[in-house]
C-alpha cells in the first residue's frame, strides 16, 4: 500500500475543509485539460486520414476513440465547477455565477464561429449554412436540434459548449441539492451516474438503433449530463475527505485499459461508457495527489500553461484541420515519412500557435471585459 492510501481520514477531511474556505488550487487538473485536448484532435487526424496503409491502422488503434476526451471534459468541467464554488450559488448568486461562465466560454466562441463562416465563404471549407443552424449556433442551443447542419454546424467542435450552456443553467439547481444530502448522498449520486452513462447506450443497443442515430445522440446535451453530474458528485466527495479511490498510478491504468476497451466494444458504448470509471478516478486522484502534495505528471510548468489554452486548442484545431483539407484537398492518406507526419506537424504547430494568441487576444481580455464591474471599472471575478 502507498503513503498516500494510507493518510489519516482527518488530514483528508482537513484538506476539504481548507477547500471549503478558499478553494485550494488543483493545478493537475489543469494539465489534464490538454491531454484531452490533444486526444480530440489526434481524433481529428484519424478522421481526416493524413496517413495511409498501415500508418492509419496504427493511428486508428491509438486514437480512434480519441473523441472521448469530451467525455473527460464533461466530468472534469463538473468537479472543477463543484470544487471551485464554495457556497452553492443561490438568488443574485445564481445570476453571477450564469455571467461568469458566459464570459469564460462565449467570446472564443464567437470568434471561432465568424472565422469558420469566413474560411466557409473565402476557402469552402465546410459547407454553407443556412441562418437557422448558424443562430442556433450563435445562441449555444445547437446541439439540442438532431439535424446534423445544426450540431456539426459552423465550428463542429462548438456543440459540446451547446452541452456545456445546459450544465452550466443546471449547476446551481444541482449542487445545492447534493450538498444538502452530504457525502453519502454524493456517493449515491455518483454511483447513479455511472449506470446511467451505461445504461443510455445499453438502451440504444435494446432499441436496434443505427450507428448513425446513435452517433447523432451522443451529441444530445441531455444524454451528456450524467457525465456532468458525476463530476460534481466526485468533487463533493474529495472536498468531505471521502474518497477512496485508487491513486494516480492504477486510475491512470484504468483511463487506459477502458480506452482501449472502447475500440473493442460496440459502437454504442464507445463515446463515454468503457471509459468513464477511468476517467472519474483519473480526475480525483490528480486532484487527491495536488493536495497531498504528491507527485503529478500534469502538475509542471508547461503542462499547465498547455492546460491553460487547452480551450482555445481545442476550438480552433478543426478549422485548421478543414483548412489544409480546403487547400490540399481531404484524405490524403500520405505515407508515415513521405509526408503524413510533416503535415501532421504543421496542423499542430498552427493550431497550437493560433490557441496561444486566441487565448492571450480574445479568451482572457474578453472575459475581463464582460466581467467589468459596472460602478467600479475593474473586473468582478475571473
Amino acid at each position: 500500500m502507498s503513503t498516500a492510501a494510507v493518510i489519516s481520514r482527518s488530514e483528508e477531511a482537513k484538506a476539504g475543509e481548507e477547500a471549503c474556505g478558499r478553494p485550494v488550487a488543483l493545478p493537475s487538473l489543469t494539465g489534464l485539460r490538454w491531454t484531452a485536448a490533444l486526444m480530440v484532435f489526434l481524433y481529428h487526424v484519424y478522421v481526416v486520414e493524413y496517413f495511409g496503409g498501415r500508418a492509419q491502422g496504427l493511428v486508428a488503434a491509438a486514437f480512434g476513440v480519441g473523441n472521448t476526451g469530451v467525455s473527460f471534459f464533461f466530468v472534469l468541467s463538473g468537479f472543477v465547477l463543484a470544487w471551485s464554488t464554495a457556497q452553492a450559488p443561490t438568488g443574485r448568486g445564481i445570476v453571477r455565477f450564469w455571467r461568469r461562465r458566459f464570459a469564460r466560454v462565449y467570446p472564443l466562441h464567437l470568434v471561432t464561429a465568424v472565422a469558420a463562416l469566413v474560411l466557409v465563404w473565402l476557402l469552402g471549407a465546410g459547407e454553407k449554412p443556412a441562418a437557422g443552424p448558424v443562430a442556433a449556433n450563435l445562441g449555444l442551443v445547437q446541439a439540442w436540434v438532431p439535424q446534423v447542419p445544426y450540431f456539426q454546424g459552423l465550428n463542429p467542435v462548438s456543440w459540446s459548449l451547446a452541452a456545456e450552456a445546459f450544465f452550466y443553467v443546471s449547476f446551481p439547481f444541482l449542487v445545492w441539492p447534493l450538498r444538502r444530502l452530504g457525502w453519502r448522498g454524493s456517493a449515491v449520486v455518483a454511483a447513479l451516474s455511472l449506470a446511467a452513462v451505461v445504461a443510455i447506450p445499453t438502451w440504444a443497443e435494446l432499441a436496434h438503433h443505427s450507428d448513425g442515430q446513435i452517433w447523432a445522440d451522443n451529441f444530445f446535451p441531455l444524454y451528456r449530463l450524467p457525465e456532468f453530474v458525476l463530476g460534481i458528485a466526485l468533487a463533493e466527495l474529495v472536498r468531505a475527505g471521502r474518497w477512496r479511490g485508487p491513486g494516480l498510478t492504477v486510475s491512470l491504468a484504468l483511463t487506459m485499459g477502458g480506452y482501449f476497451l472502447s475500440q473493442q466494444a460496440d459502437y454504442a458504448y464507445r463515446a463515454a461508457a468503457c471509459t468513464v470509471v477511468g476517467y472519474a478516478a483519473l480526475i480525483a486522484a490528480a486532484a487527491q495527489a495536488d493536495l497531498r502534495g504528491e507527485p503529478s505528471p500534469w502538475r509542471g510548468r508547461l503542462s499547465v500553461r498547455l492546460g491553460e489554452v487547452s480551450f482555445a486548442f481545442y476550438m480552433v484545431h478543426i478549422l485548421v484541420i478543414r483548412t489544409g483539407e480546403s487547400l490540399f484537398g481531404g484524405h490524403p492518406k500520405l505515407d508515415l515519412w513521405g509526408g503524413g507526419l510533416l503535415v501532421l506537424a504543421a496542423a499542430f504547430s498552427v493550431s497550437l500557435a493560433l490557441a496561444w494568441a486566441l487565448y492571450a487576444w480574445v479568451e482572457v481580455p474578453g472575459r475581463r471585459l464582460l466581467l467589468r464591474s459596472r460602478r467600479g471599472g475593474t473586473p468582478s471575478v475571473s
